[in-house]
């Protein structure tokens, strides 16, 4: 199988970014110059590419997605496999061991002959427009990533930062069941504990709780924590104190880490990681939860899934919410659904 390879470029947000200049770890050059875009894989170093032209996105004008066969996905965890992780999870919730895990599983196909994740990208911001959807194309560096995340991990504004984690997913707005609302609850004050790391005190606050918002084929329990970083703490120092995502990982974050590697089958790569940009010169940027996301790796296309378990779990809804979370994304995948279907 062959990819497309391509100039790289990034989509993000509303702009196009071209001109590669530089590729580093170093999350450092953050706060230094120039405009960025930022890989940070849950698995993997940070990459940061520094382009040197910045202008708005412009519709794209390449070949269009190839499309995968619907019938080569396989997962990395079936679905008795799932469920059983599901109720291992409830049982360390249980003895007391944790109180949150976030299980995910790992979808993977061939890829397509001339596949090219720009296309891909196009591909989702017509089928399942994202808030913070983002493309990042860096052949030389093995970045092909497709996101159409409706999550934003971190944004920052000067000294302000603040981060939206969802938990709680229904397929209609009134769905959502009091386990839902729970899931919310408990990483928004993870969230509150991990920027005040570094935020000045008393700055952290909770001004929106357990919001409804709807995205395409679903609806989503939303909240927003924010405050006020501490004089000489940048992109750097906010990211080492939040990554990964609450909300992708469980409470306590280091416990439920620790569960996630026993029960996972998959390494889950850029999938529960971020992407996003920075505008150094003017110390703004927005990271998204890469959710809703795809990327390729030695010559498949992999896709995430998964959700939050506590001890109102249920595995076979649990199963099923993983299974709404993908269906909409694998039919653009597919090729066969656009913004008006």
């Amino acid at each position: 199988m062959s990819v497309t390879v391509g100039e790289p470029l990034a989509v993000v947000g509303d702009r196009l970014l071209t001109d590669l200049v530089e590729v580093t770890s170093d999350l450092r050059v953050l706060d230094g110059r120039g405009f960025w875009a930022v890989v940070l894989p849950f698995d993997g170093d940070p990459v940061c590419a520094r382009f040197a032209n910045v202008r708005p996105a412009r519709p794209w004008r390449g070949r269009p997605w190839v499309g995968v066969d619907p019938d080569a996905w396989t997962s990395s965890l079936d679905r008795q496999a799932f469920c059983t992780g599901v109720e291992t999870v409830r049982e360390a919730i249980a003895r007391g061991d944790v109180y949150q895990v976030n299980l995910t599983r790992v979808l993977r196909a061939p890829l397509p002959d001339g596949a090219d994740v720009a296309a891909l990208g196009a591909a989702l911001a017509e089928g399942n427009p994202a808030p913070f959807s983002a493309v990042v194309r860096l052949p030389d560096h093995g970045i092909h990533v497709a996101s159409a995340s409706p999550e934003r991990f971190l944004e920052r504004d000067g000294d302000r930062v603040w981060s939206s984690p969802i938990k709680g997913t229904a397929a209609t707005p009134d769905g959502f069941l009091g386990k839902d609302r729970a899931e919310n609850v408990m990483i928004v004050d993870l969230v509150r504990n991990d920027l005040g790391r570094v935020c000045e005190w008393g700055s952290v606050s909770v001004p929106s709780l357990l919001e409804v918002e709807r995205h395409p084929g679903l609806a989503h329990l939303v909240s927003t924590v924010e405050g006020r970083l501490r004089p000489g703490h940048g992109w750097r120092e906010v990211i080492d104190a939040t990554f990964p995502p609450g909300s992708v990982t469980g409470a306590p974050k280091i416990a439920a880490l620790g569960i996630i590697d026993e029960l996972e089958t998959a390494p889950r790569g850029v999938y529960c990681g971020g992407v996003g940009w920075v505008d150094a010169d003017r110390r703004r940027g927005a990271l998204n939860v890469a959710i809703r996301t795809f990327w390729f790796e030695d010559g498949e296309i992999r896709f995430g899934t998964g959700g939050g378990i506590t001890w109102g779990s249920d595995p076979t809804g649990e199963w099923e919410e993983t299974e709404l979370k993908a269906r909409r994304l694998l039919r653009v995948a597919a090729g066969d659904l656009v913004a008006s279907r």
